[in-house]
């Protein structure tokens, strides 16, 4: 069976407040939890005034604390901007309090420019971001021997359990790297628009599956795949739903232009140029839409090509309860 995971943004919904938006991830990761959904992971963004998941580490102990056995993590911390053993010191906090429910997702996406020059400030260099990951495990596995350049340090509080890790990538490159780790693998449907990612993301499943080896961390490969799913009780409720996100995806002025996320009435009466028309009409290849049969039938599609474990649903739709309603419906198929 095909499990269910959830990628939230914490989004601020228009008319709404980072406060609320805050409250509503717990209960959506409440709901998410009732329905026997396996994960849910809070994503990384700096300076999205819509998004207020700034620090998926906090986030991911307040909503810890609120369940009780769904697993919680990230999707995923951006490892470019930190140090491996600071992540590996908060994680082990986090699992240390929850054991056997932490995921520690990692990407590599380093943000707008402002957002890279002000993370890294006085920084003379990046470390290597495979290096990066390895060190992690390291860090995680009390296994930095003497050929380490940081040997005799151990990452604090030193526990017996680990949490998952999982690569977030549309590569095949990091998908072997994901293998030679032994850590889970998340295809991205959702980060880039393009009929090409699909092949790529095929290979890139299959070479992980072929050259995983066990690790403390997963002792056999997990595929999972996250694209956008904007689903509703009809297809045109969905298509209404969609078309926030449409503008959402513009992301004009470095996704500044809107503080909030755009509710279906901005969206419909956005004046939209014949070039955005194009952009929106490409993103589309980002997203699964319509309502919950024709939506079941896309995702068991894109199931069987990737041969997928998992599904990390996105579901950036407009309004608590239409999120909460897509949550039920995906259940219900799904679990």
């Amino acid at each position: 069976m095909v499990k269910l995971g959830i990628l939230d943004y914490a989004q601020i919904d228009e008319g709404s407040n980072a406060q609320v938006a805050l409250q509503n991830t717990i209960s959506l990761a409440q709901l998410a939890e009732s329905l026997g959904y396996e994960r849910f992971w809070m994503a990384e963004h700096h300076n999205v005034p819509a998004f207020a998941s700034s620090s998926p580490e906090l986030i991911i102990m307040r909503l810890a604390d609120a369940t009780k056995r769904i697993r919680i993590g990230s999707g995923g911390v951006m490892l470019p901007h930190y140090s491996p053993y600071k992540v590996a010191e908060n994680f082990r906090v986090l699992e240390a309090f929850h054991p056997n429910r932490i995921d520690l997702g990692l990407g590599n996406t380093i943000g707008t420019p402002i957002v890279n020059r002000t993370l890294n400030e006085n920084k003379k260099s990046k470390l290597n971001y495979e290096q990066s990951i390895v060190d992690l495990t390291k860090y995680l596995s009390d296994q930095v021997d003497e050929n380490h350049r940081f040997h005799g340090i151990a990452a604090n509080p030193v526990i017996t359990t680990v949490p998952q890790m999982w690569l977030l990538s549309t590569s095949v490159k990091n998908a072997k790297m994901a293998a030679k780790l032994g850590i889970g693998y998340t295809f991205g449907l959702f980060p880039l628009a393009g009929i090409d990612k699909l092949n790529i993301g095929i290979q890139a499943a299959k070479t992980y599956r072929d050259e995983f080896r066990p690790s403390l961390f997963m002792p056999e490969p997990k595929v999972s795949i996250a694209p956008f799913v904007v689903v509703a009780e009809t297809n045109e409720q969905a298509e209404e739903y969609a078309k926030s996100l449409d503008l959402w995806l513009l992301g004009t002025d470095n996704f500044g232009q809107l503080s909030e996320f755009p509710s279906v009435e901005t969206a419909r009466y956005y004046p939209y140029t014949k070039e955005e028309k194009t952009i929106i009409q490409a993103n589309r290849t980002r997203m699964v839409v319509g309502d919950i049969e024709n939506v079941t039938a896309q995702l068991y599609e894109l199931i069987t090509q990737f041969k997928a474990d998992e599904l990390l649903l996105v579901l950036l739709i407009p309004g608590l309860e239409a999120r909460k309603k897509a949550i039920e419906l995906l259940a219900g198929k799904f679990n």
